[in-house]
């Protein structure tokens, strides 16, 4: 009954997802070139909110847990589980006074209205995953990107979504590069619960009903740590043994 009832759903959901891309790409142009970075992440934090919203039509509900005072005068480390493209935006939106970044892969920067505009100028890095001689040199200079903005590097070491909520083990490339090119971070770990159902079906019709959770674990200074291989094996049990596939 649910898939039944998750056709027109769907439909629905889609027609509003993308008007809402539609619509923000002209604001987020608009205020990238006349207003400014502020104005722009302004538009983009917006962007995030009605695209949740949007989900909302599919019976999603968001809860975001995260008990800590981190300060915003700090360059931070988010680190997460992925499972669907669904994990982005209440990152963006919860998140948002630390202006969070991506490490997205390069396709994303071309073809989507809002999306890769954003990822192309508000800040986030666009890697070939396949290109190590690509990547770990962008990677490197959006590090000292976050170190010196003191804003938010996202990246899911897991490399690729995790289609039935089963933690993959941690890439660890990617961290070690954050972790050399941004040595005042604080890493914030973070765990995913659910947002794979949102395509249990396949991308159509969407998963319904479906209620996702992030929760956000006790920041870590970075130099407080001078073993980070023991780091990066803390930060991936605190968030896998708290996802409930």
């Amino acid at each position: 009954m649910n898939k039944i009832l998750a056709y027109p759903l769907t439909v629905i959901y889609l027609l509003c997802f993308g008007l809402t891309l539609v619509v923000f790409h002209p604001i987020q142009w608009f205020c990238f070139n006349v207003l400014g970075y502020k104005a722009h992440k302004t538009s983009v934090d917006w962007l995030q909110f009605f695209i949740m919203r949007s989900t909302n039509l599919l019976g999603t509900r968001y809860t975001f847990t995260n008990p800590y005072q981190i300060d915003t005068d700090q360059p931070l480390i988010i680190v997460a589980n992925h499972q669907s493209m669904y994990d982005i935006s209440p990152i963006m939106w919860y998140m948002r006074k630390h202006h969070p970044k991506f490490i997205s892969k390069q396709e994303l920067g071309k073809g989507i209205p809002s999306v890769s505009y954003n990822l192309r100028h508000g800040g986030s890095v666009l890697i070939d995953r396949k290109n190590p001689r690509q990547s770990l040199p962008a990677i490197m200079k959006f590090g000292e990107y976050i170190e010196e903005t003191k804003r938010a590097a996202v990246i899911f070491p897991e490399g690729t979504r995790s289609k039935n909520g089963e933690p993959k083990p941690f890439q660890t490339k990617g961290l070690e590069v954050l972790f050399k090119k941004i040595p005042s971070a604080t890493i914030v770990p973070i765990s995913i619960n659910n947002s794979w159902k949102m395509l249990r079906y396949g991308k159509f019709p969407m998963g319904i009903g479906n209620h996702l959770k992030f929760t956000v674990h006790q920041p870590i200074k970075l130099a407080t740590f001078t073993n980070r291989e023991e780091l990066i094996r803390t930060i991936e049990h605190t968030i896998s043994s708290n996802i409930n596939p």
